[in-house]
């Protein structure tokens, strides 16, 4: 089940999502790879957000979306796949998958 913030972002604004990742047993991990699509909530891509890799992996992470990731024209909801793989005691290249579904504050007169 996907989890839901309770934080709205405004039209096209800026809007931070901070990412903590543990493995199974609820300790903090490093990901070997992180990796993010932004879509609407029928599921289609929003400004080209696909596989977007993140950098330099962490045990957190901020993700920043703004501008046209933030156009309430492409709808209301969004969401937030979240992709990474790590490595432990478990075994290597253990996926981590999340979505996470936010929703976006519609201004009058914001062009």
């Amino acid at each position: 089940m996907p989890t839901t913030l309770t934080t709205r972002f405004n039209d096209k604004s800026t809007g931070v999502i901070t990412l903590a990742f543990k493995d199974a047993a609820g300790t903090a991990v490093i990901p070997t790879a992180i990796t993010w699509t932004l879509m609407n909530a029928a599921g289609g891509v929003v400004n080209s957000r696909t596989a977007v890799a993140v950098a330099v992996p962490a045990a957190s992470v901020d993700i920043v979306l703004s501008g046209e990731d933030l156009d309430y024209a492409d709808g209301e909801t969004r969401r937030l796949l979240v992709q990474a793989t790590y490595n432990s005691t478990e075994g290597s290249g253990l996926p981590l998958k999340e979505e996470i579904v936010f929703t976006i504050n519609d201004l009058t007169g914001v062009t």
